[in-house]
Parts: C-alpha cells; sequence; structure tokens
C-alpha cells in the first residue's frame, strides 16, 4: 500500500449481488486510473473479503474470488463496504456478525448497498441512525428494525460516518459521492464521465418509483389500494378518503398504509404524483398548470413548492434538462407557467 493510500474492503458473501460489488469497485479503480493518467499516485487499494476466503458464488451464478477471509482482514482501513443480494445465508451468521462490529471500529466509513443495509441492521450498526435499502425492501427494513429512521426514496443516506445505499447501480452513485467527498468534484465528475453515468441523477437522489412502490405491496389489507391511487391522482386522496375506500378507519388506516409500505399516506400520494410530474416534464409539452392539474396537485405554485422541496429544482428547469425532445419543445400558451 502507498503511502497515503486508502484502503478499500468489500465484503462479499454466497448470494452477493454481483453489481454491487463491480459497480462501486470500478468506481474506485477508475479514480485511480484517472489520477495515474494525471501523473498522481493512486489513492485506492481495494480488497474483496469474504467470511472464510475463497471463490464465493454470487446470485447470478458468478463465481467471485475474494482476496482474503475475514479472520484474515487486519490493521485499519479506510471504508468497509458491505454488499447486498440474498442476504439469508449470512444473515444470521452470528461470528460475521460479531465481526462486522469489530471491523466497524477499525475503518473510518461503514457502508452498504442494497439490502447489506440488513447486515448492518442486523449487527446493531444503524441503531438510531437514517438509513436506506432497495425500494422494494425498504417496508421490511423499517419493520424489521423500529430503531432505525429509514429514508425510502433515497438513493444514499449519510449518516456521521455511516452510508446506505439504495439497490444495485445505486452503489455506483454511493462510491461516485465518496470519491467526491475524498477527491473533489472534478475527479468524480470525470470518473461518472468514463463510466458513463450521472455524477447526480437526473431529478437528484431519489429512488422514489411510485409505480413500482405500488407493485411492491404484498396483497392483503390494501387489497390494491397504491396501484389505485397511482392511477387517480387527480382525485381526492386525502387520508378520510382513502381510509373510506379501504372500510378502515383512518387512524387504523394509516397505521396499516405505513407498515404495509413504509411511507405515510401523504408521503406516498406526493412521491406518487410527483413522479408523474417528473414523467410528464420528460416526456410532454404541455403547460405547467395541465401537468399539475392532470398529477392532481391542483396548481403549478404547489407542484413548484413540491418540486423545490424534493428535487432542489424548479419544474420549468426540470424541463429544460430533461425533456427528451427540449430542442424541439413548441412555444405554447402556460409552457412557462408558475417556476
Amino acid at each position: 500500500m502507498s503511502k497515503g493510500a486508502r484502503r478499500i474492503a468489500i465484503l462479499v458473501y454466497d448470494g452477493v449481488q454481483s453489481l454491487d460489488l463491480t459497480g462501486p469497485l470500478e468506481v474506485f479503480a477508475t479514480a485511480n486510473r484517472f489520477l495515474a493518467h494525471a501523473g498522481a499516485a493512486a489513492v485506492y487499494t481495494i480488497e474483496v473479503i469474504a467470511p472464510r476466503g475463497g471463490i464465493v458464488t454470487g446470485i447470478s451464478g458468478l463465481r467471485i474470488a475474494s482476496d482474503r477471509s475475514c479472520a484474515e482482514f487486519r490493521g485499519r482501513a479506510d471504508t468497509l463496504l458491505v454488499t447486498g443480494g440474498d442476504v439469508r445465508g449470512v444473515f444470521r451468521d452470528r461470528a460475521l456478525l460479531r465481526w462486522l462490529v469489530r471491523a466497524s471500529r477499525r475503518v473510518r466509513r461503514l457502508a452498504s448497498v442494497c439490502t447489506g443495509a440488513f447486515l448492518l441492521a442486523e449487527a446493531g450498526l444503524l441503531d438510531g441512525r437514517r438509513a436506506t435499502t432497495h425500494w422494494g425492501s425498504v417496508a421490511q427494513l423499517a419493520r424489521r428494525y423500529p430503531q432505525l429512521t429509514v429514508e425510502p426514496d433515497l438513493i444514499f443516506v449519510r449518516d456521521g460516518n455511516v452510508y446506505t445505499s439504495a439497490g444495485v447501480t445505486a452503489g455506483i452513485d454511493l462510491a461516485l459521492a465518496l470519491v467526491q467527498d475524498d477527491l473533489g468534484h472534478d475527479v468524480a465528475l470525470a470518473v461518472a464521465r468514463q463510466l458513463v453515468v450521472f455524477l447526480k441523477r437526473p431529478g437528484g437522489q431519489s429512488q422514489f418509483s411510485s409505480a413500482l412502490a405500488a407493485q411492491a405491496v404484498a396483497p392483503g389489507p390494501l387489497k390494491g389500494l397504491p396501484e389505485w391511487i397511482v392511477a387517480n391522482l387527480r382525485g381526492n386522496l386525502s387520508v378520510e378518503a382513502l381510509a373510506a375506500r379501504a372500510a378502515m378507519s383512518p387512524r387504523h388506516f394509516a397505521r396499516v398504509f405505513r407498515e404495509e409500505t413504509g411511507v405515510t399516506p401523504a408521503k406516498f400520494v406526493e412521491g406518487a404524483r410527483l413522479d408523474a410530474a417528473r414523467r410528464s416534464l420528460e416526456d410532454d409539452a404541455l403547460g405547467l398548470e395541465e401537468v399539475a392539474a392532470r398529477c392532481g396537485f391542483g396548481s403549478a405554485e404547489h407542484m413548484r413548492r413540491t418540486f423545490q422541496r424534493h428535487l432542489k429544482v424548479v419544474p420549468i428547469d426540470y424541463r429544460k434538462r430533461f425533456h427528451r425532445r427540449a430542442a424541439s419543445l413548441p412555444a405554447r400558451a402556460g409552457a412557462g407557467g408558475s417556476a
């Protein structure tokens, strides 16, 4: 290891999602190559560790050769990153969980990708913290670990020196953020360009997809209500109206909805409307008032405030940047709306 190098350790196991490993690994390795091209020394040393070392088999069947076992991981490291995938095989591995606790004391940063958050949570390393995971698992994470504050719609979350990211390719977003913290914006942007990915995703750091989130809710007490919400954004979607549709009292409905989806009814509705408005601004040439009405915001001003709060951008600027035919958008009444 060269002087000043940052040691990056990535934990894998049988059932790992291979992109949770290769995505972040390529980000750190590409940063090294960029620095070498600029005549600077490599910053990162990267090693892959597994509970018992040797070869592990990913969820796709890909065989991955680790560099060493957890027991052979000694000394300090800059970053320990726990991958996700099918964690059932290691979820109750008490020796591995105890090792995670010990190893966390020897690293500057602790991170997880996707369902790797469940391993950190089971080890108690996320207690009292904000965290996220794959959108399809956020409700389970919130139910299983009430001592966490689960952020269901973020690509990654930083709480102190602990980082958690959403599913699969979100590990790339997380690794780019770590590179930016370490080496600055210009290097991180160069890495993103080389890998042909966004340094920051369009629309901000959100993984929310109302349609996907609705599909993830298992059949049960809500009886398809999340899908109905997504299809009826212009309607009355107050807690009282939704509770009546579900034949529950508002208080009971709000509790059941959060248990089943991981978010409150109001947050789900707002996210669904925001998601629909983003798609409309990307695909259509409708005026902002028309988009706002179609998506249930009621007014362009209400939509503007929602965009500003969640995405840190106003709708007109979002359209200018992300419309698929922005260069040929026709001028029309109301196209400017209230920005």
